[in-house]
């Protein structure tokens, strides 16, 4: 089987090359095997072997290669849909109650700070901006929600900002938007630059990745579990899932039924001269507005107007998200005249069907595994929780029962502690609720605490690998 290429794409063209891999030869075992080489599976493998887990990744192509290498590469610490307050109320006090769901606001809040951390600690060259992310309001009665996310991070101690008509007009050089709102730990990166310096600092950490290497089958033998590649296997204690809209058909039962796969295209311009450059965005920042069908823009390392849309059909793609995105750019920032792009590319991510209510789950999850659930979370608008290649990250789990069969669909978040597995559950809206038959009624709580390293319930994971938002999940402890 051939490991397919990486797509062309501006990040393609200008990231640095990603560390030597190799396909997976024959038989493996590991304490935890990842699938997926993504933000979440990568972030998954750096943490784990940082604390001492015999860590295993296999990825179907290049690192990269979803859509964590195509995204528009902001980075921001805010979800799409739900705010602080309305995140903290809905965990239910079985689960934890608000004092749970605070514990994932804060995580939310420090997501970017994480990224540009790990960035920062490990050297990677990823083109990293942290001057900022920005919401505006793309009319004036969105500052009525503007406001509310700015009181209520505030308030959590980010460092956020209301801005006036006319100081998002400074800020982003348009006149276009009616306010907004601005959090400085936000920014934006290369996003292949940022997964193929986490991938070569994984393997600094001492855990083994092989490109060119697709799961092809996952079966349960006993308490281990047993993935099956076109070259070789891996018998694991543990595994993750991190492969989302690029998961093949039929590898997890149901997985594919619960999420609807969709593309993102992103697209960006030639360097703009100096004017035009300080004339746009001139302070950096990160910019995704308040608008369903979402304008975002943000600069690159040479001065390139990167940005994106959608389209409800894919035939004739490129030269239609060409003119339908020009006209939005020359409308939002007239100055530069006729637009041309000298790149685009897409790439896919999955909405998940929404089955009724929000709700979060939220586990405890210190000591072993510890209650686990599935979380519900639908379609995000971007590259951080918020806008490009429009995955928000999360961790779903399951595990199977004597039989071999799906017993529940439960989140989990693992970490490692020295050679201990911690996970805890991470709680996000909008998931559909899915029972073992792929559909149907909620799932049931984990049955209590691991009994210890000897305990026989052995959960399978998996994450969105397409956002940065996801590479907060991993290695942290709620």
């Amino acid at each position: 089987m051939t490991a397919p290429d990486l797509p062309p794409s501006l990040w393609a063209a200008t990231a640095p090359p990603p560390p030597e891999s190799r396909p997976l030869a024959g038989p493996a075992r590991a304490d935890v095997a990842v699938i997926g080489g993504g933000f979440t599976g990568l972030s998954a493998a750096l943490h784990l072997a940082e604390g001492g887990a015999d860590t295993l990744l296999l990825e179907a192509g290049p690192i990269g290669y979803g859509a964590s290498g195509r995204n528009n590469g902001q980075v921001i610490p805010n979800l799409s849909r739900l705010d602080p307050d309305d995140i903290a109320a809905r965990v239910t006090p079985e689960l934890g109650g608000r004092d749970k769901g605070e514990q994932l606001v804060g995580l939310i809040r420090d997501s970017a700070s994480l990224v540009f951390d790990l960035i920062r600690r490990h050297g990677i060259e990823a083109e990293a901006v942290q001057n900022g992310w920005m919401q505006p309001a793309h009319r004036p009665s969105r500052m009525a929600l503007v406001r509310k996310r700015a009181e209520q991070w505030g308030r959590r101690g980010a460092p956020v900002r209301l801005l006036d008509k006319a100081e998002v007009a400074a800020l982003s050089g348009s006149e276009f938007w009616d306010g907004g709102w601005e959090n400085r730990t936000g920014g934006r990166i290369n996003p292949l630059g940022f997964a193929r310096g986490l991938a070569a600092a994984a393997i600094g950490a001492g855990a083994r990745l092989h490109t060119g290497s697709p799961a092809t089958a996952i079966t349960r033998e006993g308490p281990s579990w047993r993935i099956t590649t076109p070259s070789g296997e891996v018998v694991a204690s543990r595994i993750i899932l991190a492969s989302h809209a690029y998961t093949p058909p039929g590898l997890w039962p149901g997985f594919e039924r619960s999420m609807v796969p969709v593309r993102s295209y992103q697209m960006a311009t030639a360097p703009l001269s100096d004017n035009l450059r300080r004339s746009i965005l001139p302070q950096g920042h990160a910019l995704s507005d308040t608008q369903g069908d979402l304008h975002f823009f943000r600069f690159d390392a040479a001065g390139r107007l990167v940005t994106g849309g959608g389209l409800i059909l894919p035939m004739g793609w490129d030269n239609r998200i060409r003119r339908r995105i020009a006209v939005r750019v020359e409308r939002v920032f007239p100055q530069l005249g006729p637009v041309r792009f000298s790149h685009a590319w897409w790439g896919l991510h999955r909405c998940h069907r929404r089955q009724g209510a929000a709700s979060l789950r939220a586990g405890a999850g210190r000591a072993g595994l510890e209650r686990l659930q599935w979380p519900r979370r639908g379609a995000g608008d971007g590259a951080g929780a918020g806008d490009g290649a429009r995955q928000p990250g999360h961790a779903a789990a399951r595990d199977r029962g004597a039989g071999g069969e799906p017993a529940a669909h439960r989140a989990a978040w693992l970490r490692a502690a020295g050679r201990r597995l911690e996970p805890g559950a991470v709680p996000l809206e909008g998931w559909p609720r899915l029972s073992a038959a792929g559909q149907g009624a909620a799932p049931p709580v984990w049955p209590g605490p691991s009994t210890g390293p000897g305990d026989k319930r052995q959960a399978l994971c998996w994450s969105g690998a397409a956002s940065l938002f996801s590479v907060m999940y991993l290695g942290r402890p709620i």
